[in-house]
């Protein structure tokens, strides 16, 4: 009987020390951080909070995988970017909506937070344009990842376009970091959106008098000689201008892959030179003829 007695006795400890605890975890749960006289949150709503954000990342993902299942793979990295931009939307969007569930008044945490929002928005408003320059570049294909761009007088070949910048590599191996919204500020030339062959050309001036067959002749053996000249379509030869020192020619050719083209036209003109020199057609410079008038009074002082 007594063995009864004591084993309830330690029941009823074991209740007591248990509700116990669990009375000190509620009250540590009910514990609120008050930021404002109007904005109180608990422990409590801190895990709800979280566990919130933890379930919305995982249906995210689930989400994501489902949408791009089908997408062909090229596809997928500019599916990826622009479902990038617009989920941080959604978790703005889900904490709102948790806090108001909550009970934080969150129309008393916009108040708060007013002045804070206006200068982080004037301090971001370049990081929020390249952004929404970034939805733009992809929804309107201005430019794709191994494209050549020339934007503000820099050339290079696209490597990667990301949340704010357009990262492209220079012909000199360098790297160019473009922010986004220079899309919209600047004139964007695309060298490959119609595709990898470019027509390139070579400007000379041959000296009046010359015979101009032959340099037509010579300029087209120049360019057909060299190994990275398309055969098709032909390269031609426009005799641009009666200048003043010259007679002006643009050799035009086309080239696969137009963001080396400075070394084939470098060594075209190489070849145009030599070729001059072979036939005797001279590549003038500026002549000026200076006519000095000597004043009558000078010479005859009385």
């Amino acid at each position: 009987m007594q063995n009864k007695v004591e084993q309830k006795i330690e029941d009823l400890e074991d209740v007591i020390v248990e509700s116990s605890m669990w009375e000190k975890l509620n009250e540590f749960l009910n514990l609120h951080v008050d930021f404002t006289e109007e904005i109180s949150v608990s422990i409590k709503d801190l895990l709800v909070i979280s566990f919130v954000i933890f379930i919305t990342t995982v249906v995210l993902r689930i989400v994501f995988k489902i949408l791009t299942k089908r997408l062909p793979e090229h596809d997928k990295g500019k599916f990826s970017v622009v479902y990038g931009y617009f989920r941080w939307l959604i978790y703005v969007i889900i904490l709102l909506i948790t806090l108001n569930a909550i009970g934080v008044n969150v129309t008393a945490v916009f108040a708060a937070s007013a002045a804070l929002l206006i200068g982080i928005g004037l301090a971001l408003q370049t990081f929020f344009q390249d952004i929404i320059s970034g939805v733009f570049i992809l929804i309107d294909q201005s430019a794709h990842v191994g494209d050549i761009i020339e934007i503000d007088g820099k050339v290079g070949r696209v490597e990667e376009i990301k949340l704010r910048t357009t990262r492209a590599v220079t012909i000199d191996n360098k790297v160019l970091i473009i922010p986004n919204h220079l899309y919209l500020t600047n004139s964007l030339y695309n060298w490959t959106q119609n595709g990898t062959t470019t027509r390139e050309s070579v400007s000379v001036g041959v000296a009046y008098g010359s015979d101009v067959e032959l340099v037509k002749k010579l300029l087209l053996q120049a360019a057909k000689e060299h190994p990275k000249v398309l055969k098709f379509p032909p390269p031609l030869v426009l005799f641009t201008d009666f200048a003043d020192s010259s007679l002006n020619f643009k050799l035009v050719f086309t080239l696969n892959d137009s963001f080396t083209a400075a070394i084939p036209q470098s060594e075209i003109r190489f070849k145009i030179n030599k070729l001059f020199k072979d036939n005797n057609i001279s590549i003038p410079f500026p002549q000026r003829d200076v006519h000095i008038i000597k004043d009558s009074h000078e010479e005859n002082p009385n």
